[in-house]
């Protein structure tokens, strides 16, 4: 008991320092990178990534790095979205955890983000003709969990973020760190925080800033160096609770979170999932955003998301598995995000 309180009552400090400062929507948009504030994984996004508290496998990399102590052995995850579909926007994400030691975890991901291919122009030629640009965006993650005790997980992880546009990239490095509780005769009620994307600023640096431009009663022209801004990261803060209910052979699991940013409006999701006989799960969630009077959200997503999983065990051994995964997000424009995916646990 004195060990959680260690590590809770710090955590909750944390969450609200963070809440005094989130929610601001004159900072929307201001921020870079929201790559890091899209979560590729089809489980987790089948209930709106409300499952903070709960988060196991390779979903874990993304949403709470502590839940990767779920490991038994080996998973290994995939997942391919089609991101706002309309947009010709692709995300795929693959990732491995594996035991250590007797309480350890290690996990190593990447997620790529594909934005297709556009006409390049610039001042000489607006129409084109000089080729194409492929935009491309990738992010790499390292990270360990362990158990300190049956009930407290922690975990830290380490994501490189790096983006190309038109011979101009950024390179920046971020952490997250996260915790679950758990407790109850079954395992029955969990709590989860996490603290992610926490990082220095960073800009766009390379050729894509050179301009040649004429020197004023020179005669001649000179290459100049135009310096970019530097912009923030998109830190998160993050608080969650679940509760199963257990039957015979099948399992009710409600979840609610609450995720704090300072360069967004706050997000409350309740959501939840059945499982019969650990072989299919149903899911759905709901996210409420707090608009602090507007008129509008200012986010695409209408709050709906529903998803499902296939489990299908490898051989006697129920710890081996094949997963299929689902997940569908509605959106206010375009045709939605759409989340499909596989893991095996060996």
């Amino acid at each position: 008991m004195k060990c959680m309180s260690k590590i809770l009552l710090p955590l909750a400090a944390l969450l609200w320092m963070g809440s005094a400062q989130a929610g601001n929507p004159q900072r929307v948009g201001s921020a870079g990178a929201p790559e890091l504030l899209i979560n590729p994984w089809a489980r987790s996004t089948g209930w709106g990534s409300v499952n903070l508290a709960g988060v196991s496998g390779v979903d874990a990399t993304y949403l709470n790095i502590a839940g990767i102590t779920s490991t038994d052995n080996l998973d290994v995850g995939f997942t391919n979205t089609q991101w706002l579909i309309g947009a010709g926007i692709t995300i795929n994400s693959a990732a491995l955890t594996k035991t250590v030691g007797s309480n350890g975890v290690l996990s190593g991901s990447i997620t790529s983000f594909n934005y297709g291919e556009f006409i390049r122009t610039n001042e000489q030629n607006p129409e084109g003709g000089i080729g194409t640009v492929s935009p491309n965006t990738s992010i790499i993650r390292a990270g360990y969990a362990q158990k300190f005790t049956e009930s407290i997980r922690g975990g830290v992880n380490i994501k490189l973020y790096s983006t190309n546009i038109v011979d101009m990239r950024v390179t920046t490095a971020v952490v997250d760190a996260g915790v679950q509780y758990v407790a109850g005769d079954e395992d029955q009620v969990k709590f989860g925080f996490t603290l992610r994307n926490v990082g220095p600023s960073a800009q766009y640096r390379g050729d894509g800033q050179s301009l040649t431009l004429p020197v004023p009663q020179g005669g001649y022209a000179q290459a100049f160096n135009e310096r970019s801004a530097a912009f923030e990261v998109p830190a998160t803060l993050g608080i969650g609770a679940s509760y199963d209910f257990n039957f015979s052979d099948q399992q009710l699991t409600l979840a609610g979170s609450f995720i704090s940013n300072s360069f967004e409006t706050d997000r409350y999701t309740a959501g939840a999932q059945y499982s019969l006989k650990n072989f299919l799960q149903l899911r759905a969630g709901y996210t409420f955003f707090n608009t602090q009077g507007q008129v509008e959200s200012n986010t695409v997503f209408s709050g709906l998301s529903a998803g499902m999983s296939l489990d299908v065990p490898l051989g006697e051994d129920k710890d081996k598995s094949f997963t299929l995964d689902y997940s569908y997000q509605t959106t206010k424009a375009f045709d939605g995000v759409h989340s499909i995916g596989v893991a095996i646990k060996i």
